[in-house]
């Protein structure tokens, strides 16, 4: 399945692969397999890129928290989250290569009890100033006990997030919520008093990998 997202970057893709082809053509007929077979090489990036897998959530358990991109877990650490919950939080982060899916999925059900777009500067994902200073979105998911921020982030080669709730919105664990243009980064802040369960540089799936449990 490919993402909604996509429309605009295939038509894009497909108008240069059309210039590509005719260019190769009319540069001469022996070139013209070059031409095809890079318009071949564009379509099939851009395509990998906004894959959608179906992915069903194996146990529906609004105190499992599920990682909600693919990628590798780049941050495990207690911090101060100054946005919105102004204390120490546990901060996950996972790293979306642009070979990765980026795809954002819910990670509890509940409601979206905040939101914020926060324009910003386009540091490298892993940069330790992207999460505050980047392009970035963040949203506080509630299911009714407790309270985890996600903050998707814009990175080097990302230049549109896009987030589909607003405040007030009720959300179901597993759905899609967003989607992160190129590399980039999602940070996920729990309660002190959430127990991981991942493992630092460990890659993980949206939807499949739980990564807190909150009760």
């Amino acid at each position: 399945m490919i993402h909604k997202e996509a429309t605009i970057s295939i038509l894009i893709a497909v108008l240069t692969s059309l210039v590509i082809v005719s260019f190769a053509n009319w540069l001469s007929p022996n070139y013209s397999w070059i031409g095809w077979s890079i318009a071949g090489f564009i379509m099939l990036i851009i395509l990998q890129f906004f894959r959608n897998p179906s992915r069903s959530i194996a146990e529906y358990n609004d105190n499992l928290v599920y990682a909600p991109a693919d990628g590798k877990v780049v941050i495990i650490e207690e911090t101060e989250e100054t946005e919105y919950f102004n204390d120490k939080r546990l901060q996950i982060s996972i790293f979306m290569s642009p070979l990765d899916v980026h795809v954002n999925r819910s990670p509890i059900s509940g409601s979206i009890k905040y939101f914020k777009y926060h324009k910003g500067k386009y540091f490298v994902a892993w940069h330790p100033k992207s999460s505050l200073e980047n392009e970035r979105t963040s949203v506080v998911f509630s299911n009714g006990k407790k309270e985890i921020l996600l903050r998707q982030i814009a990175g080097a080669l990302a230049r549109r997030i896009v987030c589909y709730v607003s405040k007030g919105d009720l959300v179901k664990q597993g759905e899609d919520f967003g989607f992160i243009k190129f590399g980039s980064r999602v940070d996920i802040f729990l309660p002190l008093d959430a127990k991981i369960k991942v493992d630092l540089d460990q890659m993980v799936k949206g939807n499949k990998n739980i990564i807190a449990d909150l009760s």
